[in-house]
């Protein structure tokens, strides 16, 4: 059975740094394409960042390019989203997700298996 758990959203002020894991299990980590999504209550859920099967086939979101990034370490099963710098406008759920596919699609429809989600809240 794949199971996704998030980690390490919480309130932090405008500025400062948090760091989200994602322990996955019951799939092949290594050969999924891997995301974070976040969403905002009443609106879609949105691209956070995409980590593919290899090292460089990283993508960001416009809006969280050069403060966040996203990492995995395939031994310990476990995605990461390094978020800096952070502001009022990222608060949201943060969801990981994982998807298997030759290219890693941007949408979050075409994600199969997802967590449950984590909260960051950041105060100005």
């Amino acid at each position: 059975q794949v199971h996704l758990a998030e980690s390490g959203g919480g309130s932090v002020h405008a500025g400062g740094s948090l760091k989200l894991s994602c322990v996955v299990s019951g799939l092949p980590f290594a050969d999924y394409c891997l995301g974070w999504f976040r969403q905002v209550p009443g609106m879609e859920r949105e691209l956070g960042a995409i980590a593919g099967i290899d090292d460089d086939s990283i993508t960001y979101a416009d809006s969280v390019k050069g403060r966040f990034t996203i990492s995995k370490d395939n031994g310990r099963n476990t995605l990461f989203l390094q978020m800096n710098d952070l502001t009022p406008a990222d608060s949201a759920i943060y969801y990981c997700a994982a998807n298997f596919a030759a290219e890693c699609s941007l949408r979050p429809t075409d994600f199969e298996y997802w967590g449950q989600g984590t909260q960051v809240t950041v105060s100005a």
